[in-house]
């Protein structure tokens, strides 16, 4: 596997984190849920979620029917994310890795490349949002000019100080996660203080009734876009729950990943407070052709609170990159073994980094970036339910031996199936987000070719959601899994298979696996 192997991590944040995706040895796995709890409400109590917070309001909901909708896709969203934080303490290793007993020794390269693509669009996001922040609220402080050169100052000072931090690793950020969460959230506290004149909560929206041929296409967008939020955290959870260790009640490791969505709640509903603000304010700026919530925030805040705007935006932006490409340089270093996790974590780092300037002044990819984070966590979401459902299946138990094949550079083992690939999991995942990218109906964008069936809504989450629980039962009940690879206690729900496990080969080391028993 990339990177050395070690017998221990230092437990301060001064000294780099060596370990790769190799599994946490028990006495190296201190991590508490509440520590899970931090990394994954820091990561999102910031200004990328507020612009979520606001889309109820550019989809023309009133004040009270978007805070239904945000409700909704959240309480949804946190409770199809909590069971992925299971794998960690399970494992002790990445939930990429932990998908090989469910996609393949080869097929969990889907879980890789899909947390890569996700981590690469939510940095840029992340690194525009609160660049643009930081640039107006300086402007309107002190007058720095709005340039090129200054917003560039700004993304290079938020993506270096991201570089920086996941360098150092899990316990570096995880400090600053400490800080970032508590920080942002009294900042977000103090809005409420600055915009509690001019908040109504009456505001109407642009439908006259629940009638309206356009209302429930919009208040289904509205939720679906902020359930989009917690489902990005899917393939990330594993990154930081493996240092928690594996006798630590699942409720509670549930239960960190599940309050920490709901506790996002804060941002969501200062874009949604603020969004409504600027539309009877300042309407320009949530002008669905091209809104502009970033600027529209600061057309309404009162002078007073520019400096705490900065603060939100140079805190958010730092605590939303690091969970983003932290866990993207790690699994890097997995598929492409001549890196180790440092090399790797740098190597993706620069890469987001030219992408981000090439993205933003060569290219102005920024809506469209938006646009492509959405379609891949349609693709995740599939992925998310074979991962959730084969726990379930598993009882939870897992050969954490066996799920270094591939990191390794073995074959064989309880994971191998057909040639490295369990085409249960790859065909449920592959049909499922397809059919959901056929359903996808972002107007202006992308829409797909039954993107209008639902006249006008968006359902292609649902649909992949639903489509991969029907799929993935059903290729276990009619073409069952071995018996080895559901462990002493045997399948839950599903039948099995006496089929026998080839024996790991090659590598530094080989492992005979234990013949499938009967059912």
């Amino acid at each position: 596997m990339g990177g050395p192997v070690t017998t221990s991590v230092s437990t301060s944040v001064t000294e780099i984190e060596t370990y790769g995706v190799e599994r946490i040895p028990d006495e190296d796995r201190t991590a508490r849920p509440i520590d899970l709890f931090r990394l994954a409400f820091g990561g999102a109590n910031t200004f990328a979620t507020c612009v979520l917070g606001a889309f109820p309001i550019l989809f023309g909901l009133s004040f009270w029917q978007g805070l239904a909708a945000t409700v909704l896709g959240l309480v949804a969203g946190a409770l199809l994310l909590a069971p992925m934080a299971l794998f960690g303490p399970a494992n002790g290793t990445n939930n990429a890795v932990s998908s090989s007993a469910h996609l393949g020794v080869h097929g969990r390269v889907v879980g890789s490349f899909l947390s890569l693509l996700t981590a690469i669009a939510f940095f840029s996001i992340s690194v525009w949002s609160s660049g643009d922040a930081l640039v107006g609220g300086a402007h309107r402080l002190v007058h720095v000019p709005e340039s090129d050169v200054t917003y560039g100052i700004a993304y290079a000072i938020f993506a270096g100080l991201v570089l920086v931090v996941c360098v150092y690793g899990f316990r570096f950020m995880l400090l600053v996660n400490k800080i970032a969460v508590m920080a942002a959230s009294a900042l977000f506290v103090l809005g409420a203080f600055a915009f509690a004149g001019d908040f109504d909560p009456g505001y109407a929206g642009a439908f006259a009734s629940t009638h309206d041929a356009m209302f429930w296409p919009s208040f289904i967008g509205a939720a679906l876009i902020v359930l989009s939020n917690p489902v990005s955290f899917g393939a990330f959870l594993g990154d930081w729950s493996r240092y928690i260790p594996a006798n630590t009640p699942r409720r509670r490791v549930m239960g960190a990943a599940f309050l920490a969505q709901i506790a996002t709640l804060l941002p969501f509903l200062f874009g949604l407070t603020t969004a409504s603000i600027i539309a009877t304010k300042a309407a320009k700026y949530v002008d669905p052709a091209a809104p502009n919530y970033v600027g529209g925030l600061l057309a309404i805040s009162p002078g007073w609170y520019f400096l705490p705007l900065c603060l939100i935006a140079l805190i958010g932006g730092l605590s939303t990159g690091t969970t983003s490409l932290y866990g993207t340089g790690l699994d890097f270093s997995s598929v492409f073994p001549r890196f180790n996790r440092v090399q790797a974590t740098f190597f993706i780092g620069v890469l987001s980094i030219a992408f981000i300037f090439i993205g933003r002044f060569a290219l102005n990819l920024t809506q469209s970036i938006s646009t492509f984070a959405t379609l891949i966590i349609t693709c995740t979401a599939p992925w998310m339910v074979v991962m959730a459902l084969g726990f379930v299946t598993r009882r939870g138990w897992y050969d954490a031996e066996d799920l270094q094949v591939f990191n390794r550079r073995q074959r064989g083992g309880r994971y191998w199936f057909a040639h490295g690939w369990n085409w249960r999991g790859m065909g449920t995942w592959l049909v499922s987000a397809v059919v959901a990218l056929l359903f996808t109906n972002l107007p202006g964008q992308f829409v797909g070719p039954l993107g209008n069936l639902a006249n006008g809504a968006d359902i292609s989450l649902p649909v992949g959601l639903a489509l991969a629980v029907v799929l993935y039962f059903a290729a276990l009940t009619f073409f069952p899994e071995p018996r080895a690879v559901f462990g002493p206690e045997g399948p839950r729900f599903v039948p099995s298979t006496d089929a026998e496990i080839t024996p790991i080969t090659g590598g530094a080391e080989e492992k005979t696996a234990e013949p499938a028993a009967a059912v």
